[in-house]
């Protein structure tokens, strides 16, 4: 992703750039469904996979091959007509259960899965990457995008330790940050006073998942809003997060 949010007037002399701590950043989506619904299975014929084997995958691609083509298909001809793309600007690849759309301004796929918990659901992840929010542009990529997003992920440069995350929040008025973590330190979660979003930590990544989906700027604007929590704390373990 290219564009990145502008910060705050009293970060923007301190905090460092971003792009020094941030190597990748995707947004993601996902809906999940029931695998006997999908259009591609005969109730006659067919049986509910009982795990996500290799073999179950492909009949998960078989299955929802209708589908992932119609959605894929739609969004095609939706995005080439609200960014007036030529054929050279935009190409789409389908080999179900995945799709690509490759356009000059971002690149999205789709996803279906089996749900390793509970095999009988199918889950469709949307990812967006490399976003680039060319200012004349940004009310259409809100259109096109729009509802189909809860969270951006970013992986970073370095990382941290996840105790170090937890030991700087524990260290802050209540008030400002709140974590909550497992015993064993896997991943933190973070709360931000008046932002909805929750942000994940593991380690290498950097979660913000939000309670509905939105438009990318609507994420972008909640990404700053974050960075800008972070850097007020002073605290390196979390200024050098984002």
């Amino acid at each position: 992703m290219r564009k990145k949010p502008e910060p705050a007037a009293d970060e923007a002399a301190g905090a460092p750039d971003a792009s020094d701590f941030i190597r990748h950043v995707r947004l993601a989506g996902c809906v999940r469904g029931l695998v006997k619904n999908l259009s591609g299975f005969s109730k006659k014929h067919h049986s509910v996979p009982d795990f996500a084997s290799a073999a179950a995958t492909v009949f998960l691609g078989k299955l929802c091959a209708a589908e992932l083509a119609g959605d894929a298909e739609a969004f095609f001809q939706k995005t080439r007509a609200a960014f007036a793309y030529k054929r050279k600007d935009i190409s789409l690849d389908i080999a179900s259960p995945s799709a690509v759309l490759t356009a000059r301004h971002f690149t999205l796929e789709w996803a279906y899965a089996l749900d390793d918990d509970a095999p009988a659901e199918w889950t469709l992840t949307h990812t967006l990457h490399t976003l680039d929010f060319a200012p004349d542009k940004s009310d259409a990529f809100d259109e096109v995008l729009a509802g189909m997003f809860d969270s951006i992920v970013f992986s970073l440069t370095k990382g941290a330790r996840v105790e170090d995350v937890v030991d700087a929040v524990e260290s802050l008025d209540p008030a400002t940050l709140a974590v909550t973590y497992p015993s064993d330190c896997s991943a933190c979660t973070l709360r931000v006073e008046d932002v909805a979003a929750e942000v994940v930590f593991t380690g290498g990544e950097l979660s913000m998942v939000f309670p509905r989906a939105g438009s990318p700027r609507e994420l972008i604007e909640a990404f700053a809003a974050v960075r800008h929590a972070f850097a007020l704390t002073r605290l390196p373990a979390l200024a050098a997060l984002l």
